[in-house]
């Protein structure tokens, strides 16, 4: 096999285990809420400290990715990573779960960076982008994590031992994939890369971003708790809303290319919003399970094109190299994503869920706008050949 597709293989194996760890966290929050008996507020409240931790990290893994390479980070940080999962299960008392969460949070953005940066260096020698794929294998592991979640569910399995297998599985792809891990071919832009300002063009992709990641860590966090309280799923369906989310967002990811090639980035960002509001009115008018599932199935597909898509235009900013305007993005999107899961505990508990998820639809229709007027800001990116 050529030795550019077996690294592929191990980079694109690299994003599954990411995607395995936080999709298996994701798939037992119900769990951990009913362990400790938190209200919708209060669950928001350490959910919270996720992205406290990830924010500590921000800085942290732009200075050793900078001053030691991905290559180190990566193979030191993964494995720090994989184990801190199960330290989520083990943890007796909500202070020591705070703790966890936060450390959980700082490796895993630390590990984003570190393998972000590895992916776009490994584009340059692949000779095409591929950091969709990647991310698309993410979403994947996202996929298969909730299935793997729903048999331990339905297996009576704590969320201890279920983190646990989790990990032996990440340390089998981490040992699998460290030969094919190198060092960049440039540091200099890895250090600094989130400390310039955006331009109009990567301002107005960065929030488009930042609204589809937003939508995407809620589903993320609060599909569970809503099928389980909202659609009032049995037991052993409460992670059904999710996977068919994470289902339609991986596989989404995986064509979106074709659709972008036919029809031009701006219409399917557009389109991807519609769906995303769509999707998420049908679940807060009709929470019944069959109902809910449908409009989890379009919220997914309706996410998958928002970060590919974003990346792609990124990457060919006329002020900005490709690696830094990526960054700038995914700087402005990573707050999206924070934000969101807190922020529907805190309205779930001043109003209800299906009043948070509906204001979260709002985002989809942000996202059309956004895609919508002064359109000449996108002017460069409109036409499909060019993707």
């Amino acid at each position: 096999m050529n030795f550019l597709i077996k690294r592929r293989i191990a980079l694109g194996s690299m994003f599954f285990f990411l995607g395995l760890c936080f999709a298996s966290w994701a798939a037992r929050i119900p769990d951990i809420q009913a362990k400790f008996d938190l209200s919708e507020g209060q669950l928001g409240s350490i959910l919270l400290f996720l992205p406290i931790g990830s924010m500590i990290g921000l800085p942290i893994a732009g200075w050793s990715v900078h001053h030691y390479g991905s290559k180190k980070v990566i193979l030191w940080g993964s494995f720090f990573y994989a184990f801190s999962l199960p330290l989520i299960g083990l943890s007796p008392t909500l202070w020591m779960l705070i703790l966890v969460l936060v450390m959980f949070g700082l490796l895993g953005n630390i590990m984003n960076i570190a393998l972000n940066t590895q992916a776009l260096d490994f584009e340059d020698d692949y000779g095409r982008s591929i950091l969709a794929s990647f991310h698309g294998l993410w979403s994947m592991a996202g996929f298969v994590g909730a299935g793997i979640g729903a048999v331990m569910i339905g297996l009576g399995w704590i969320p201890f031992f279920h983190y646990l297998v989790v990990a032996g599985i990440s340390v089998v792809i981490i040992l699998s994939s460290r030969s094919y891990i190198f060092e960049e071919k440039s540091r200099s832009e890895a250090g600094g890369l989130v400390l310039k300002r955006p331009d109009e063009l990567l301002l107005r992709v960065g929030l488009i971003s930042f609204l589809g990641m937003m939508t995407e860590g809620c589903m993320f966090d609060w599909s569970g708790v809503y099928f389980k309280k909202v659609v009032e799923a049995p037991v052993e369906w409460v992670t059904l809303g999710y996977v068919a989310f994470m289902g339609t967002m991986a596989s989404g990811r995986f064509i979106s290319d074709r659709f972008i090639q036919r029809f031009g980035k701006v219409p399917v960002i557009r389109s991807s919003g519609i769906l995303i509001f769509s999707g998420l009115m049908i679940s807060v008018i009709s929470p019944t399970i069959i109902w809910a599932t449908v409009g989890f199935l379009m919220v997914g597909f309706g996410v998958a094109s928002i970060v590919p898509v974003s990346y792609s235009v990124a990457g060919r900013s006329t002020l900005y190299s490709p690696g830094v305007a990526l960054a700038l993005v995914s700087t402005i999107s990573f707050f999206g994503f924070l934000i969101g899961p807190p922020l529907i505990g805190f309205i779930a508990d001043l109003f209800s869920l299906k009043i948070s998820f509906a204001l979260i639809a709002v985002n989809g229709l942000g996202i059309a706008l956004l895609a919508t007027i002064r359109r000449k800001v996108f002017s460069q990116i409109q036409t499909p050949s060019q993707s």
